[in-house]
């Protein structure tokens, strides 16, 4: 499902939920961020954007119309015009407010040398990958191991089956724990993995950087992976950082969430 197509089925929705990222360089975050902000008011959102000198990363619900206007002026930047979003739907708005914030990183990584706009790790589609974990290999015969790059209370509501969990507090801490594991992935096919696919692609490009071969993100994290697969693979659900807490591999939040 494309994500135009995902606004749509979502119309009859009462809520729209977005979630975006885009590396890109944002040198006029000051002028930016009251623009954004009230875009979203006026098209009736809320959630958070955060703006940093990286470039975006959003998550906003509201009515679909709403959506659709807020993304329509959004896209009118040619730094945002192929945006991709992920959609869902929910019976409620799971924000509190609107918040559009500057930040150092869209994630932090500290790491200034990983830059995604200028390089991309190769990636892996939902639909390859949900045929390598069926064969257990990938195209080349290379054992497929899943990384988990998120923090250990997102892994405990769900994860991979069989994938590598490092128990790490903060993304900070993932390139550290990378070079005490390095062995570990010696040899294998390693896709690392997020919610949204914001933090697995700056973490496949420091794996590279330190040696680790055969490396690949998962193109649009978990939620695009539900989206167009069902989710064969993942044990439990999806933490989303909303109220809805979960989501299923229908995208559904919990009942009553």
């Amino acid at each position: 499902m494309n994500q135009e197509n995902g606004v749509a089925a979502a119309a009859a929705a009462t809520v729209v939920n977005i979630a975006a990222y885009k590396f890109v360089t944002l040198d006029d975050r000051d002028e930016l961020r009251p623009r954004v902000r009230a875009w979203a008011e006026e098209a009736g959102l809320k959630g958070t954007v955060l703006l940093a000198p990286e470039g975006i990363n959003l998550f906003l619900a509201g009515a679909s119309a709403g959506v659709e206007d807020f993304l329509g002026r959004l896209r009118a930047d040619p730094r945002f015009a192929d945006l991709e979003v992920k959609v869902s739907h929910s019976d409620a708005v799971p924000f509190g407010k609107l918040l559009v914030k500057l930040k150092r990183e869209i994630i932090r990584m500290d790491h200034p040398a990983i830059r995604p706009e200028d390089r991309r790790a190769p990636s892996v589609d939902a639909h390859t990958l949900a045929r390598w974990l069926a064969a257990g290999v990938d195209d080349a015969g290379r054992p497929v191991v899943m990384l988990d790059t998120r923090n250990d209370f997102e892994v405990d509501a769900g994860t991979f089956e069989g994938a590598i969990d490092w128990r790490i507090q903060r993304f900070t801490q993932f390139p550290d724990a990378v070079l005490r594991h390095r062995e570990q992935l010696a040899g294998k096919t390693v896709v690392s993995f997020c919610t949204g696919g914001i933090r697995c692609e700056k973490a496949a490009l420091f794996m590279q950087d330190v040696g680790v071969e055969h490396v690949y993100q998962l193109e649009g994290g978990i939620l695009k992976y539900f989206e167009e697969t069902g989710g064969p693979g993942f044990k439990g659900r999806c933490f989303v950082f909303d109220g809805r807490d979960t989501l299923g591999p229908d995208l559904a939040p919990e009942a009553g969430a």
